[in-house]
């Protein structure tokens, strides 16, 4: 019988490494009792209601479930409004002063807005929509920088019944005609400029460039943000500033079925077309809100949580602006890098304003790691009560690091799985209930039934590593990819059977069976006929004190099928020497065996990251392959990666003069 991803030969995290969560976290949890979870998978539909209960439905539901495989409809009949449940009903609870979000741009200036100033300001930019045409069922392109007209972007949207798609406002205007010609979006609001690291991003200029190659958008909104000077096209252009605050607050929700489409967000494909996933209003409402309160233990009238993600992502739809707002939550966000305009800045904000969770990627807590734990020293952190992973696996060793130099040994962490076309967390620790263990995700989310299975589908044993698939139909998953439902059942329903999703990603069970994510599979290389993942071989780097950071590729190799090929930065305080590269493959081969030793180790000043954080491991490839990398402008350190991929080519070329001798 076939296998799926096979675990390393070894693995860097016993599991029999638990780490129990503090009392007094546990005596005021909301979930400690494991009854939770036996009660909710005995009935799984009746627990996806009762957590809808949690919202105001403005006509209640006929049934919580159609299912007919692949597609679901869920809470059939009732009718909600998204806006309504983040803002007019705590305002209305008398919660209107509450402070929703604390802005902070990177340049320093500020904005707090509570509630009732939210509620406000998304009626006067809904009615601006509606003066400029904007109807429901109507899609509209967000092009925005992290400033509040963003969430208010999108809550006006959903507060008429118009269909937002937010673009990153790091992708190029190329990718913004994509998505916007894909969704036939007659809307467009952008802002003259964005600020990263010092510097003024003209995204006014790159939305002109996109509206110029398409002629779907008909009108474009404005918002000012850096002042820089830009061209305004008559009759299709219109500042923010100018409309939105002439316009009345007076703007009642909209009453949507629970199956109305609330938003389209792409996400690359493996053909270069992005695909549109599609996620409708109740069931991803209700599940966005239900992990919110319950993995993050959210107390509305305490916390002051942030996600230090962006919501040109999914991470930052559903936990920074849904999630949070739907559970009267006070929010951080911040526009900036995290390391700017020094590498202490994240724990300056989190110290000021005493934040007490904070979410963010294993990616950017091993470049905290590179920096150095004396910059979170340098603040008083003690308001943190809960971390949270999201993004990619993390390696144990950013666990404690994690946990020992954020959370002062004391904060629970939830290292959370799910994925764009999920909506919400699937796999997660329950902070108040589970022995946590580093690397690993664990266990479902009540009601949520992830099985990792081998080729044939079938179940594997503890112990076994083999696919992820989700075998049970749940309220936030995507209802379809937007214009192209072949593609979608040929992408997620395909390849065990229409009852069955699969996520594209390889898994494994512990002794225990808890769930340790392997990264996707196409990031499982074959080695002389043994797979070997590359989340273990980066964990098995980044063990080493000499190195902060690692991401790993494989190349074709005539002999072996793949080579490994490591990228690698080191921590702030290791020096390169000479003899480190072969330290660091013997590094390997000891923490998980000779046949997961590099064949090459390129150390590097960066790794190729989006905006974002996130580690493009596609370029990898490319630059392990000698490929030609393109346009790369739209990362964070272009230079960066060009540097490296001019540094893999000289040693490729130095290598290949040595073996011709």
């Amino acid at each position: 019988m076939g296998t799926g991803p096979e675990p390393a030969i070894a693995s860097l995290a016993t599991e029999d490494e638990r780490v129990a969560p503090p009392e007094d976290f546990v005596a005021d949890a909301h979930v400690r009792d494991a009854d939770v979870l036996r009660r909710a998978d005995e009935d799984w539909q009746g627990w996806g209601a009762e957590q809808a209960g949690n919202l105001r439905w403005l006509a209640p539901w006929q049934r919580v479930l159609d299912w007919t495989p692949p597609h679901a409809q869920w809470f059939v009949g009732g009718q909600l409004n998204v806006a309504d449940n983040c803002l007019d009903r705590h305002v209305e609870a008398g919660h209107g002063e509450q402070v929703a979000f604390h802005w902070e741009g990177e340049p320093g200036d500020a904005r707090a807005l509570t509630y009732a100033e939210l509620r406000d300001e998304v009626a006067r930019c809904a009615n601006a929509l509606r003066a400029l045409g904007v109807r429901r069922g109507d899609r509209v392109n967000i092009y925005l920088p992290m400033v509040p007209e963003l969430p208010v972007a999108m809550l006006a949207c959903a507060r008429i019944g118009a269909i937002h798609s937010v673009v990153f406002a790091g992708f190029s205007a190329q990718s913004l005609v994509d998505r916007i010609e894909d969704a036939g979006s007659r809307g467009l609001i952008t802002a003259d400029g964005s600020y990263r690291k010092g510097r003024v991003v003209p995204l006014k200029e790159a939305a002109d460039e996109a509206m110029a190659r398409t002629d779907v958008v008909d009108t474009c909104l404005v918002v000012r943000r850096t002042g820089e000077p830009v061209a305004m096209q008559e009759g299709r252009d219109h500042w923010y500033h100018d409309l939105v605050p002439t316009q009345s607050a007076d703007c009642p929700p909209e009453p949507m079925d629970a199956e109305d489409v609330l938003f389209i967000l792409y996400t690359s494909g493996t053909t270069g077309k992005p695909k549109g996933i599609t996620h409708t209003t109740g069931g991803y409402l209700t599940q966005v809100a239900a992990t919110a309160r319950l993995v993050f233990d959210l107390k509305p009238d305490h916390d002051v949580y942030w996600c230090a993600a962006d919501i040109g992502w999914v991470t930052g739809h559903s936990y920074i602006v849904y999630g949070p707002l739907a559970n009267r939550v006070t929010s951080l966000l911040y526009e900036g890098a995290p390391d700017h305009p020094a590498p202490d800045r994240l724990w300056e904000m989190i110290a000021r304003h005493r934040a007490t969770i904070l979410y963010t990627a294993p990616t950017a807590i091993r470049s905290f790691m590179r920096a150095g734990p004396e910059h979170p020293a340098a603040h008083d952190l003690s308001s943190l009560r809960l971390l949270g992973t999201v993004g990619e696996p993390i390696n144990p060793e950013a666990w404690r690091w994690y946990h020992r130099h954020i959370g002062g040994g004391r904060c629970p962490i939830v290292d959370t799985w799910w994925q764009t076309e999920t909506g919400a967390i699937m796999i997660t620790p329950l902070p108040g209930l589970t022995h946590t263990k580093p690397g690993a995700a664990q266990q479902p989310f009540p009601g949520i039934k992830p099985v990792v299975v081998d080729n044939e589908g079938t179940p594997v044993e503890p112990g076994q590593g083999g696919y992820l698939t989700l075998q049970r139909p749940w309220p936030g998953m995507l209802r379809t990819i937007w214009g192209d439902d072949q593609r979608y059942r040929d992408t997620y329903w395909s390849r065990f059977g229409e009852e069955v999703y699969f996520a594209g990603d390889g898994a494994k069970l512990d002794a225990d069976g808890d769930i340790w994510l392997l990264g996707r599979v196409d990031e499982v290389m074959n080695v002389s006929g043994h797979r070997i993942s590359t989340t273990e071989v980066e964990s098995a780097l980044v063990d080493h004190p000499s190195v902060a950071e690692a991401a790993v590729a494989g190349r074709a190799d005539a002999l072996t099928g793949q080579a490994i090929v490591a990228f690698v930065t080191l921590a702030h305080d290791a020096q390169e020497r000479s003899d480190l590269v072969d330290e660091l493959r013997a590094h390997v081969a000891d923490r998980i065996g000779k046949l997961a030793r590099p064949a090459e180790v390129h150390l590097a000043p960066d790794l190729p990251k989006t905006r974002s954080g996130k580690i493009m491991r596609r370029l990898l490839t490319d630059i392990a392959e000698g490929r030609e990398l393109g346009d790369v402008t739209t990362l964070a350190n272009p230079d960066a990666v060009r540097e490296l991929a001019e540094r893999a080519r000289q040693e490729a070329t130095s290598r290949s003069s040595g073996n011709s001798e």
